[in-house]
């Protein structure tokens, strides 16, 4: 296990992608979240697809918020050094970073899961505060609770990744599922050290039949975010702009192959993973879809296919379809059987495009498929 309270990895892999020929600045998002920082005891969850930028956003706020290394040599370079407060909020915090995808290969079981993270940020919290007293059946949330009392009201930015890794993992059952919506609810709802939670996913958070313990969070998903659709995929002027740095691809061809995706407020979105990919390699063809997403579309569709084939068929050939969805598929959920739920799996994993109540397959990448 690697540290999670200031770690300098996140600044290291931000870094990298700062070097990367094709790194697009979205670093103006940090100014969104200066007045959520100010508030305190705020949450935030935004959801994506795959390959949306999720990762590169949550590295890109530790290693500006985290007090572990300086990166004014990074931010310096990028947008967000014209914000009058970029020298307020740079490298100010205790930032706890966790990616919940890095598991141990030996861990078969969620009390081990759930376990390791735990002790890590444990350890974490005792080397960087010896002078505190931890007993032996605290939790994380306790011993931050103690360093809280006893460090000057010590808080902390928690930047967690990945959130719902496990609902996907075999070893997980219903149960587990629970325990876990419990302990993220333990460690961060109602607690003084919480300066802000940033989190991120593929699916919005599970709601159980008691409400949702995570209901502190303010959500903003591929299907509803009005304020961060943005800083996820690239606009329609980056890849334009990505296209000329490029200098041998048409960007008329990026646009046939990877355009169709919309924020909620009506601004074009390409998967920035596809639009790289094809640039690196001057070529355009299905780069996303070879993530393995594709398989738990296939499982869906099984489920109701003679609801939805004609339909199907219908955006197969370029049509859209007049439907309003208004639930989106959430973890937790157990897979989707109706129409309505498959096709709102379907927007929230990338595969459908929706927009003003029209549904439709958004791209050639997608329609190959």
């Amino acid at each position: 296990m690697g540290r999670y309270l200031n770690s300098s990895i996140p600044y290291a892999l931000y870094q990298g992608e700062t070097n990367q020929p094709y790194f697009v600045d979205k670093s103006l998002l940090l100014a969104e979240l200066f007045p959520v920082l100010d508030a305190g005891n705020q949450h935030i969850c935004i959801t994506r697809p795959r390959r949306f930028g999720k990762t590169i956003m949550a590295n890109m706020i530790a290693a500006f918020l985290s007090k572990k290394v300086d990166s004014d040599s990074i931010f310096s370079r990028l947008k967000i050094t014209s914000n009058l407060k970029y020298k307020e909020y740079r490298n100010k915090y205790n930032v706890i970073s966790i990616d919940f995808s890095k598991i141990s290969r030996s861990c078969d079981s969620y009390s081990d899961y759930i376990g390791k993270i735990e002790t890590t940020l444990i350890r974490d919290l005792k080397k960087e505060y010896p002078q505190i007293e931890v007993y032996e059946d605290d939790s994380a949330a306790d011993v931050l609770e103690t360093i809280f009392e006893e460090c000057n009201q010590e808080r902390f930015v928690f930047v967690l990744d990945e959130w719902d890794f496990i609902f996907h993992k075999d070893f997980i059952n219903e149960e587990n599922k629970k325990q876990y919506i419990q302990f993220l609810s333990n460690l961060l709802k109602d607690r003084p050290y919480v300066q802000m939670t940033y989190m991120t996913g593929i699916l919005p958070i599970a709601k159980y039949s008691d409400g949702s313990e995570l209901n502190m969070f303010d959500e903003y998903t591929f299907l509803k975010d009005r304020k961060f659709g943005e800083y996820f995929g690239f606009v329609e002027e980056e890849v334009i702009e990505l296209c000329n740095r490029n200098g041998k691809m048409n960007f008329k061809d990026l646009e046939s192959w990877y355009n169709g995706y919309f924020t909620a407020t009506g601004i074009r979105v390409y998967n920035p993973r596809s639009v790289v990919k094809a640039l690196q390699n001057n070529y355009c063809e299905s780069y996303w879809t070879n993530t393995g997403a594709m398989d738990e579309v296939s499982e869906y569709l099984k489920y109701n296919i003679l609801e939805i084939r004609d339909e199907v068929i219908e955006m197969v050939a370029g049509e859209e379809i007049d439907v309003i969805i208004k639930e989106e598929f959430r973890a937790g959920q157990g897979t989707p059987k109706t129409k309505k739920e498959i096709y709102s799996a379907m927007i929230v994993l990338g595969f459908l495009s929706y927009y003003d109540g029209y549904l439709k397959i958004p791209n050639k990448e997608l329609m190959l498929e």
